[in-house]
């Protein structure tokens, strides 16, 4: 009798690594706002948005639309930016002028063009 192919797979155990959210960098850069406020404006529990800060507990997108409504952010910078970096593009970004911006991209493109050439 032929073996099934998955048979022989290795399978770990090994728990995946919880994706970081920045909610305590946003909280801080929504001028202090805290946990409780935080909670209430995403409709969730205090004690959830604790356990979302330190890991101790997973996500979901539809959580992540409601805490980013909460904060005024988009989903995907509680996963992939901290406000509170200075040193971060898209900090150096929000510093810029509205006015300014086209300029300000246009220099990037200029570096961009120098990398590809």
């Amino acid at each position: 009798m032929a073996k099934k192919n998955n048979e022989n797979k290795v399978q770990t155990r090994f728990k995946q690594p919880k994706r970081r959210l920045f909610l305590a960098q946003w909280r801080k850069y929504r001028d202090e706002m805290t946990q409780e406020r935080l909670a209430e404006r995403a409709g969730v529990s205090q004690g959830m948005i604790s356990q979302l800060e330190n890991g101790t507990s997973d996500y979901t997108g539809e959580l992540l639309e409601k805490l980013a409504f909460g904060l005024n952010c988009q989903p995907a910078d509680l996963i992939m930016r901290n406000p509170t970096d200075p040193k971060a593009p898209w900090t150096i970004w929000d510093r810029i002028k509205p006015e300014l911006r086209a300029q300000a991209l246009r220099v990037l493109e200029t570096f961009a063009d120098e990398e590809a050439a």
